[in-house]
């Protein structure tokens, strides 16, 4: 069968994350794609695994190169491809086995040069998971802009599920190593005048962080890229993306009121992650899973709401460090 697919991943330590994805997409339904691994100086490497599914008949290549981001990692990838269409998904990610059918069937109906999938949580995820995947992707948390079917936000493809043309990266380049590089290719790609859609029906399993100090940290990091994405692209904040600062905000003054005047004020915040809680009881069918949503949206939306109040008081009111590379070095040194 011929390539029509280049399935590009970064990988930084991720041994067995490695395998479970490999063994997913040996799995698929169609196998019209080649899968092209770039090992970003990790010291613990996959090639081993990456060995054992080329052996079991995956169409697989391997790269190891110096540790210079994930960004360069793909367009490294993307340069050694052979598809006319460049998949990326994220090492964390298992791929449902309909995935390249569904893709080849929506594409052939209704052509995009750039499209975005969902994510999900697979049954065999740990209970942590599947609660920071809900906080990822409820409309409680996230105004639904991760492929909800209900948005606050235009739809923007991300990198644990996304895929463009070769025409696109011809004219639009590469990823630039920043944080938050999939909104910034997707905004490229916009203005580049191509197609962008979201493909609902082709969903990943997103493993994300297995733990709740991680997802800080990730979500931290989130909260102040948009800032600088702002910074690159006066036009793109949005309220939505303001939501979770005016929730650290909120929740300050009410706790302040609350202590200070009458504890009535914190009703709300009691009233909002009983939302969450019952809303992932009966999206999860777990009252465990429930529990445990309501410290994952806390951490996201402390964490982002942080993280973007600090990067909008330090490079709009303050302007400093208004250059990507101050963040490049951070993410270097995680």
């Amino acid at each position: 069968m011929s390539i029509r697919y280049s399935v590009i991943i970064p990988v930084y330590n991720r041994i067995d994350e490695v395998r479970d994805l490999l063994i997913s997409l040996e799995n698929q339904t169609v196998k019209n794609f080649e899968v092209i691994i770039v090992e970003d100086g990790s010291t613990q490497k996959c090639d081993t695994v990456v060995d054992e599914a080329k052996a079991r008949g995956l169409n697989v290549k391997y790269f190891y190169k110096n540790n210079e981001g994930r960004s360069i990692a793909r367009n490294y990838g993307i340069e050694r491809s052979s598809g006319d269409y460049f998949i990326f998904f994220d090492s964390d990610c298992v791929i449902p086995p309909y995935y390249f059918k569904t893709i080849d069937r929506e594409l052939a109906s209704n052509y995009l040069d750039c499209f975005g999938g969902p994510d999900a949580a697979h049954e065999s995820f740990s209970d942590v998971q599947k609660a920071i995947n809900y906080s990822m992707t409820s409309f409680l948390t996230t105004g639904g802009i991760r492929g909800g079917k209900i948005n606050l936000e235009k739809f923007v493809p991300r990198t644990f599920n996304m895929g463009f043309s070769r025409k696109v990266f011809n004219r639009v380049d590469g990823f630039r190593e920043m944080f938050s590089e999939d909104i910034d290719m997707s905004t490229r790609i916009k203005q580049g005048g191509f197609s962008i859609g979201l493909i609902r029906q082709a969903p990943v399993w997103h493993k994300r962080r297995i733990d709740m100090r991680k997802f800080l940290r990730q979500v931290y990091v989130f909260g102040m890229s948009r800032i600088t994405l702002k910074l690159l692209y006066p036009d793109s904040l949005k309220l939505v993306h303001c939501l979770p600062a005016v929730f650290v905000i909120g929740c300050i003054i009410l706790i302040g009121l609350g202590i200070f005047v009458s504890p009535w004020f914190i009703l709300p915040i009691a009233v909002y992650f009983i939302l969450i809680f019952v809303g992932a009881v009966v999206s999860t069918r777990s009252f465990k899973i429930g529990l445990l949503a309501v410290p994952a949206a806390i951490i996201q939306l402390w964490g982002y709401g942080c993280g973007f109040i600090k990067a909008f008081f330090t490079k709009i009111i303050l302007k400093q460090g208004r250059n990507i590379n101050e963040e490049i070095l951070i993410r270097k040194g995680k």
